[in-house]
């Protein structure tokens, strides 16, 4: 019984230096949490990239030599899966009617314009919009992280691209398979609104209802050059019978020197 007894017993200082620790963690706790106080505004786009994108780049033209360099035939739409109608359009394109017309921009639209070889020039206007300029055609496209398209937003060859941050799996866990997200990876940008415009100068058509979606990235090489990779696709219900998929390069130049603006031309 006596046994019983002892173990039931509380011993008043194990209560007491329970209490003590208690208090003293709560007080802790409730100091750290007074003092870091509310949480402030998020960054901004511009302050949150984790690439950096801005400077000059030129385009290397490693694949799809033929169609890109010079401007080929009449009639050749090769690899793009082009419809009845896509084709159709393709085969009446005319250059002398196009420039008549005051339309040589056509193949210079978003959703051919980072295909078009030259340079181009990428720098933040503001903590919320990004602008990359193009000296082939003299052309300038917008970035909003701001949101969507206003509803009376006019049609344009760059229509109007709304972009944000793309997280991308870092860290794996089983089987590889992602166990966290961090705000690092590709700048999405997603472009509507635009006019009809040709994927190729010899007239391979989009429509004005396509959807451009883009992904840039950027790496460093261990000698030091940087890279820059566009990914695109072109959806177009009218014109096209699934996306158009292409991946564009383009290394980092030390500078503008070699910036050389040329306008449109339908040749």
């Amino acid at each position: 019984m006596d046994y019983w007894k002892s173990r039931c017993v509380v011993r008043p200082t194990l209560v007491v230096g329970s209490i003590v620790v208690h208090v003293f963690l709560m007080g802790t706790l409730h100091a750290q949490g007074r003092g870091r106080g509310p949480a402030g505004p998020p960054p901004t786009p511009k302050a949150a990239a984790p690439i950096d994108l801005t400077g000059y780049w030129v385009s290397i033209v490693t694949e799809d030599w033929r169609w890109r360099m010079v401007t080929p035939p009449k009639g050749d739409y090769a690899s793009v899966p082009l419809n009845g109608d896509g084709r159709n359009v393709a085969e009446a394109w005319d250059a002398g009617k196009d420039e008549a017309a005051g339309e040589q921009c056509k193949s210079y639209g978003a959703a051919g314009l980072m295909r078009v070889p030259g340079r181009i020039h990428i720098f933040w206007d503001n903590d919320t919009t990004l602008h990359v300029d193009t000296d082939a055609g003299t052309q300038t496209r917008i970035f909003h992280f701001a949101g969507e398209a206003p509803p009376a937003e006019a049609a344009s060859w760059q229509g109007y691209s709304a972009a944000r941050w793309e997280p991308m799996p870092t860290g794996r866990g089983l089987f590889g398979a992602p166990d966290q997200e961090v705000p690092e990876g590709a700048l999405k940008i997603v472009t509507t609104h635009l006019r009809l415009g040709y994927l190729r100068k010899n007239g391979v058509p989009y429509s004005e209802n396509t959807e451009l979606t883009e992904y840039y990235n950027a790496t460093r090489e261990p000698n030091g050059d940087q890279w820059l990779f566009v990914t695109t696709i072109v959806k177009d219900p009218k014109y096209l019978n699934q996306p158009f998929i292409t991946s564009t390069h383009f290394k980092k130049e030390p500078d503008g020197s070699k910036w050389n603006a040329t306008p449109c031309t339908s040749r």
